[in-house]
């Protein structure tokens, strides 16, 4: 069925009003009498009225889209980052173009080029495990594109950036695992050039130079694709086994590491924490369905979409004004079950 819009010039002719009057009274102008305004409103409603968004782009040179770019969308942490960047977009009028790279910095270049012919207002980035410099975000910074990283940030360009506090929550979950009793605490990670890995290395080894111990650096794994590849975590876990001393707990980086690491242990006949105990920063549904419950570092993926939303907004709206780059960096909360009990009672 073809539906078709009337226009304000429909509008005003059926109502005997100006061009002008119906214009304001659909934007909710106080200059306009409540009757007239119900009036138009009604009429609106009734005739199927849409504003025309192309036209209104093309005058306010604004094309109300915006760009966000993921490593995958089939994730439980980046749905969420997803929902809170939605709210605040629908709710200001704005469109979010939804891309993903599978972690190449190839796609991630493409997926900028498709974004930006389609004359975005802004981007909101979370870098692929590839990306190493952001060269090809500095150009189109400095031909004026508002950009808000989050999640896996890049400090290089002077613009917007919302994080967890990834130090603090590697440095909870090491130190839990070393009050219960764990000293060969394996992590499984990222790679080490991203900003991620590194702060949450540096929490890391925070808890064990703060309990007085040392840090058996073959015990860290480093995942290219940041574990989107199950065989690369399966091949840190093999390593891991192979040691002379073998771990006896994995902190995982993500989601993805913490059920691959799960799956791998499971059918390899490992119990969970009996023979080695297992956590890791995951914000997949229930954790406490998985036997064991998992110990988790669970992120506020829905605050983290909202306030990159909120601040990549602002400086669209702001566009030739000065600004300062804010740096948010939101808490993480521990949240303790049976996979990292040393010892557990019935």
């Amino acid at each position: 069925m073809n539906i078709q819009s009337i226009t304000i010039k429909d509008i005003a002719k059926a109502l005997n009003l100006s061009y002008s009057t119906v214009s304001r009274a659909l934007k909710g102008s106080y200059q306009i009498s409540e009757p007239v305004r119900e009036k138009v409103l009604a009429y609106a409603r009734e005739h199927n009225y849409r504003p025309n968004l192309l036209a209104q782009s093309l005058k306010n040179k604004n094309s109300r889209c915006i760009g966000l770019v993921l490593c995958t969308i089939p994730n439980s942490f980046l749905g969420e980052v997803i929902n809170g960047i939605e709210s605040v977009a629908s709710s200001k009028g704005y469109l979010v173009i939804i891309t993903q790279t599978n972690e190449s910095l190839e796609n991630e270049k493409k997926a900028l080029d498709h974004l930006t012919m389609r004359a975005i207002d802004g981007l909101l980035i979370s870098v692929s495990t590839e990306t190493r410099d952001v060269k090809h975000l500095e150009a189109y910074h400095e031909r004026g594109l508002p950009i808000v990283f989050f999640d896996r940030i890049c400090e290089g360009l002077p613009t917007h950036i919302v994080q967890s506090d990834n130090e603090g929550g590697a440095f909870e979950l090491t130190k839990h695992l070393l009050d219960q009793g764990y000293r060969r605490i394996a992590h499984i990670t990222s790679p080490t050039h991203l900003a991620m890995t590194q702060e949450r290395l540096k929490g890391y080894r925070r808890a064990y130079r703060e309990a007085g111990l040392t840090v058996d650096e073959s015990l860290l794994k480093h995942c290219a694709h940041g574990g989107a590849i199950v065989a690369e975590v399966e091949q840190a876990l093999d390593e891991l086994f192979a040691l002379p001393q073998l771990p006896d707990a994995i902190l995982a980086a993500s989601d993805r590491m913490t059920q691959s690491s799960f799956q791998y242990l499971r059918r390899k006949g490992k119990k969970i924490p009996e023979d080695i105990a297992l956590a890791g920063f995951s914000n997949f549904n229930a954790p406490e369905l998985f036997s064991p419950a998992l110990t988790t570092v669970v992120q506020d993926a829905f605050e983290m979409g909202k306030r990159a939303a909120v601040l990549l907004i602002e400086r669209i709206e702001k566009k030739h004004k000065s600004f300062t780059p804010e740096k948010i960096v939101l808490p993480v909360q521990l949240q303790v079950r049976a996979s990292t009990r040393q010892t557990i009672t019935l």
